[in-house]
């Protein structure tokens, strides 16, 4: 968790340090508004998330899949950003290309 009022970061520098394996996920912000990672899908992997608790933000840095959110399917590729209500079932799947994604939760106060 940070302490800092501000803080800058190298989103490229991050996606370098993310882990090989063919699912992974690196937290790096946590503070009580929000808390953000990056999330890594191999091409051919299986996404096993489950709906979360908090609103959230996924923004493709790279890679191609599909995204079933409910009932809908969408394709997602580098650009697509994605707002998804916290406990809406949600997963990637034909994941074509290896991804990399940016994630923000929000948490709600109140």
């Amino acid at each position: 968790m940070t302490t800092n009022t501000w803080e800058i970061i190298d989103v490229k520098a991050l996606q370098e340090m993310t882990s090989d394996h063919p699912v992974s996920y690196e937290e790096f912000l946590n503070v009580d508004s929000m808390h953000c990672g990056l999330y890594r899908l191999a091409a051919g992997s299986t996404d096993m998330q489950s709906p979360h608790d908090e609103d959230e933000m996924y923004y493709v840095l790279k890679g191609k899949a599909q995204l079933k959110l409910n009932d809908e399917v969408r394709q997602v590729t580098p650009g697509t950003l994605m707002y998804i209500q916290a406990t809406q079932d949600h997963s990637f799947f034909e994941i074509e290309e290896d991804m990399v994604l940016l994630v923000i939760f929000a948490s709600h106060s109140g």
